[in-house]
């Protein structure tokens, strides 16, 4: 069997992993990338809520915070030089009650101590003008296609199956598609199954289990949908199901957030169409009366104790595992990668200067057949 060469080896095909590849890339060290399933961002990615935060209600200071808020100056670049499909709605939170008004008040101080512009109106609702939607699985392939114009090399039905060190200091990658890499530095972008690609290098790093979030899909006529993002009050159970408009004209409430075990349980349960509406039609009354036109599960990669842990392996630095990016990846995604990029280089990798990348339409065997909106994708993939 051959085994081909290359500075870079990215485990997964999600956001995370395309927006690595695309840094990679520009950067002049295109990588080969692995994905398990036969599509890109058929995971988490391309079954999430599409919003692009701005980084307004996270705490200041985490990793967490830092990315969101770097992916969001990055995004304005990106967006336009790469013409990433963007509806820039912005957002709103609306208080009901007098707890309710003091957390906006205080959600409203982390916004400015995170330099993100909020407007605080008279009625004590806040309004976030920055905040957006897009199409999740577009901005996967957007990050993809640009890589591959840029030299990248992306396989598909590839499972890595193993992964060791070899004499040279390097790596060997094995995967299901019959493919046999060296490359100097792995990283592990690999979701839900970045605990288990971190065990082929004998590593622990955390425990990854899948957070269900479910999500309804309405067709409301023009006048009743919503012209913003509709956020809930968060809460200590959680920051709770948002009403938002989709760029094809839809409008989607959720998510629920159900803890599980199972990686492979994409099913929608019986509860959520009642638990959904119930909780989001305070929000946005014309739901009310609404019945759902579909519905979607994304699985977040949640860690037991841990979140966004972006580390080198205890074995050794040319190792990155990228684990725990448990629900704000998209919104970070492209301020993750600048930060993997950077342990990159820490460890010895050779970097060029930022070029700008063309478009570029992805490139994929097969062949996929035209794309149905992107929460239609997911029900066809997962069979929700």
């Amino acid at each position: 069997m051959s085994t081909s060469d290359h500075e870079v080896a990215i485990i997964g095909g999600g956001i995370v992993g395309c927006a690595v590849a695309y840094e990679l890339a520009r950067r002049g060290v295109p990588p080969i990338l692995f994905e398990a399933e036969p599509g890109l961002g058929l995971g988490a990615s391309g079954t999430n809520s599409g919003i692009l935060h701005t980084g307004f209600d996270s705490y200041p200071g985490e990793l967490e915070t830092r990315l969101i808020l770097r992916s969001h100056e990055l995004r304005r670049e990106t967006a336009d030089t790469l013409r990433v499909p963007t509806l820039p709605c912005g957002a709103m939170l609306r208080p009901r009650d007098d707890r309710e008004r003091a957390t906006v008040r205080e959600i409203a101080q982390r916004a400015r101590a995170n330099g993100v512009p909020v407007h605080a109106r008279a009625d004590g609702a806040l309004e976030i003008p920055g905040e957006a939607v897009t199409d999740p699985v577009a901005f996967v392939h957007t990050l993809a296609g640009a890589a591959q114009g840029g030299g990248a090399e992306l396989r598909l039905r590839a499972q890595v199956e193993s992964l060791r060190r070899d004499h040279a200091g390097g790596w060997t990658l094995h995967a299901a598609d019959g493919t046999q890499a060296r490359a100097r530095y792995v990283l592990n972008c690999a979701g839900l199954y970045a605990d288990a690609v971190a065990r082929l290098a004998g590593d622990e790093i955390v425990d990854i289990y899948p957070r269900k979030g479910e999500f309804l899909v309405f067709a409301l006529a023009s006048a009743y949908r919503p012209r913003q993002i509709l956020l809930p009050v968060p809460s200590a159970m959680g920051k709770g199901v948002l009403v938002f408009p989709t760029l094809d004209g839809h409008v989607i409430a959720g998510p629920t957030a159900r803890e599980r075990e199972d990686k492979e349980d994409w099913s929608v349960e019986p509860d959520a169409v009642a638990q959904i509406i119930e909780r989001a039609a305070p929000m946005h009354p014309p739901l009310r009366d609404a019945s759902p036109v579909a519905a979607y599960v994304g699985l977040r990669p949640a860690g037991r104790g841990a979140n966004y842990v972006i580390t080198p392996s205890p074995a050794s630095p040319s190792l990155i595992h990228v684990a725990a990016i448990r629900s704000t990846g998209l919104s970070a995604s492209l301020g993750i990668a600048e930060y993997v990029t950077g342990l990159c280089a820490q460890a010895g990798l050779a970097l060029g200067p930022p070029l700008e990348l063309a478009p570029h339409a992805v490139t994929l065997t097969p062949v996929p057949p035209p794309s149905p909106a992107w929460w239609e994708r997911a029900i066809g993939h997962h069979g929700a």
